[in-house]
Formats: C-alpha cells, structure tokens, sequence
C-alpha cells in the first residue's frame, strides 16, 4: 500500500491503548496518529488528522463511542473494542467494520486487519473530501442510518433544522444548511434557493416558471422552485 492508514485510539484506559498499539506493530501498513481517552479529546483529534480508522471503545465516562459516531459529518472506518458483548447489535447498526471484545487476541486482530486492508486501499484512492459515493451518518430521536450521500434528493431548511430526504424518509438533523453545504461535493449538490440543495442527479423534470425561475421536480413528487439569480446559474452549470 502507497500510503499508511492513519488510524486513532479511542479508550479511557491508557493500558488498553497500549495493548491495542502492541497488536498494531505488526500491521506495518497502519500508523496510530494519535489516541484519546474521551470522546471530546477524540473529536478534536479526528478533525486535526482525519484518519482512515478509528479503533473505538464503547463503554468511556460522560460519552460513550456512540456519541462520538453522533457528532462526526463524515465517519471513518470504526473498529469497536470493547469487553461488553451486549453493543454488537447496535454497533453494527452505526456500520461499524468489525466488533473485537477485549481481551483481543493477536490472532483476531490480525483476521480483522486483513479483511479491512482492501477496503481502505480503495478508500484511499479517492479525495478525502466529501464525494457521492462517501456515507454520512444521521440520527433523529432513537432512529439513525449511514446514508450514501448519492442517495440524498434534498435538503431542506425547517426552522433551526434541516430536513434530509432520501429513500422514503426525511429526518430532520439539528446543523445549518450553509454548513452543509460548505461539505457537499458542488458537481453533485446545487442550491435551488435560500432553503433547499438538490441532488442534480436526481432531478425528473424541469420547467420554466414565473418571471424567470424554475421548477424542478424530484422523486417521490416532491417539487423545488429555483430562485431567478440560482435560475441563471442552474443553466450555465448544465447547459452544453
């Protein structure tokens, strides 16, 4: 592999990170960038390096390694370690590669690490950077998903939230849409109006409106009107 996965521990005991750091040496490929023992600590940690993958406790004070997953726009690779075997289900639920319980055999590690190689080598081929084919993870009351961002028709402003349409669903995230917007990949996303961001993919049919604007409609019937400044710029992003 060209380049080494960079990867973060997230554990509150410092012995468990250092265990963890031991079956690591084996694995020339990875390279641990850095190590928290709180999901604040990790969260800075995550945005200053961005890694490839997270190796994650469950079980830490004030938050656990599912509030941390909460709070991410843009998940790594996360490989739950934990010595409570009762988060599997859940664990899974949020994506996550693989569930090791502590203690973590050499030999289960190294089963683990193996599998996940391929996975990250093509990870590794694309832009950091947000792109269609990139999931991102979305909570609303006890419901959550990892969500293929390709697969998201509409955002939508309502109040001091943004609605997130896809598939037959739209759960409301507590985050602006100009944030939103800043991560989204532009060649994919396009702001409608002062409320929406389309998927242009999934756009199913466009017609010239009132004094100069547009209407666009998308699937599930659900129906976007372009403002006239975004009109213009809508045409020159798609015409020939």
């Amino acid at each position: 592999m060209k380049n080494k996965i960079t990867a973060i521990i997230v554990d509150d005991s410092r012995l468990a990170r250092i265990e963890l750091k031991e079956l690591i040496k084996k694995h020339a490929s990875i390279k641990v960038v850095s190590e928290a023992e709180n999901v604040d600590t990790a969260l800075v940690e995550i945005h200053k390096h961005n890694p490839d993958l997270i190796f994650l406790d469950i079980n830490m004070p004030e938050k656990d390694g599912f509030e941390l997953l909460q709070e991410l726009d843009q998940c790594p690779t996360v490989i739950f370690t934990t010595a409570y075997d009762e988060y599997a289900i859940k664990a899974f639920e949020y994506n996550a590669f693989d569930y090791l319980l502590k203690p973590i055999s050499q030999a289960r590690f190294d089963q683990t690490i193996e599998k996940l190689l391929p996975q990250l080598q093509t990870k590794q081929q694309e832009n950091k950077q947000l792109n269609e084919n990139s999931q991102i993870f979305i909570k609303e009351g006890e419901n959550c998903w990892m969500v293929t961002l390709k697969d998201i028709s509409l955002f939508e402003i309502m109040g001091n939230y943004t609605k997130v349409f896809f598939d037959n669903k739209s759960p409301l995230i507590y985050k602006s849409l100009n944030k939103i917007e800043k991560n989204l990949p532009p060649e994919l996303f396009f702001r409608a109006n002062r409320q929406q961001i389309i998927n242009l993919k999934h756009i199913k049919n466009v017609e010239v409106w009132f004094k100069g604007t547009l209407k666009i409609t998308l699937p599930n019937g659900l129906k976007t009107e372009v403002s006239r400044r975004q009109s213009l710029k809508f045409r020159q992003k798609l015409e020939l």
